[in-house]
């Protein structure tokens, strides 16, 4: 099975930890910024800019209040603009292990962003590689994850007729994956037939993964909790399966 599911199991245990709450906040300001940047990239209108669309699901998810979504695809489609300093830059790395990591960033300082992402990398024993480097390892797809305790994949048939691809069973969740454009309309389906969403995201999916064990595995994890803390980062993705119990240990930590 393609995926990450080690970064999955991983991100579903520090949900359980309560560790968002804490981090609402700092939360906010990244799901606004992405707002902000699909605002301004493809104009105000969720209906016609997908990437608008999954941005302002994603903060609604996050129970953001109403008006700072507002306010925020007002400043991507310039009101009172700022939103022409931030860029979209996208870093490529290999972590411990031989792992392929893209770390995706919204910035309104590339060069402090990039000496922030390399320091991270160094820290870590991993290193940033070139444009290029393994961006190809990767493809952007819809992902809506449910949770796999509660549902089977015969709960998900209606997803297929709204344009579902596949569904892999990853750490006690189901991912369900399809083209980007038709992430909200899988997402409605599901809903619509009372299937209880956790995520609905544009992610980039691994099309092979590694498995990393041991020390190793222990170094990627605290790299990959690095960058997803770091202020500019909106997502990394990577394509590594590292064993529970490592991860067990290191949620616990």
């Amino acid at each position: 099975m393609a995926g990450m599911s080690g970064h999955s199991k991983w991100s579903s245990i520090k949900h359980k930890k309560g560790a968002a709450d804490a981090k609402r906040g700092k939360l906010f300001t990244k799901l606004a910024r992405a707002i902000t940047v699909a605002a301004r990239d493809g104009g105000p209108d969720p209906e016609g800019n997908p990437a608008l669309a999954t941005a302002v699901q994603k903060a609604r998810d996050a129970s953001m209040p109403k008006e700072n979504i507002q306010r925020a695809i007002d400043r991507g489609s310039g009101v009172g603009t700022d939103a022409a300093a931030i860029e979209s830059v996208l870093f490529e790395g290999y972590g411990p292990g031989g792992a392929a990591i893209l770390v995706e960033t919204l910035t309104d300082n590339r060069n402090r962003t990039t000496a922030d992402v390399r320091h991270a990398f160094t820290k870590h024993h991993g290193n940033l590689g070139e444009p290029g480097s393994v961006a190809w390892i990767f493809e952007k797809r819809g992902v809506v994850v449910v949770d796999g305790e509660r549902y089977d994949e015969d709960d998900l048939i209606v997803a297929i007729d709204a344009g579902a691809e596949d569904v892999r069973e990853d750490g006690g969740q189901l991912r369900v994956i399809c083209e980007p454009a038709d992430l909200q309309a899988v997402r409605e389906a599901l809903e619509g037939a009372g299937v209880q969403v956790e995520s609905a995201d544009l992610a980039m999916e691994p099309k092979n993964s590694i498995l990393v064990k041991g020390s190793e595995a222990e170094w990627l994890l605290r790299l990959v909790d690095a960058l997803e803390e770091h202020d500019d980062v909106n997502a990394v993705h990577a394509n590594f399966d590292v064993p529970q119990e490592i991860i067990e240990k290191f949620a616990a930590a």
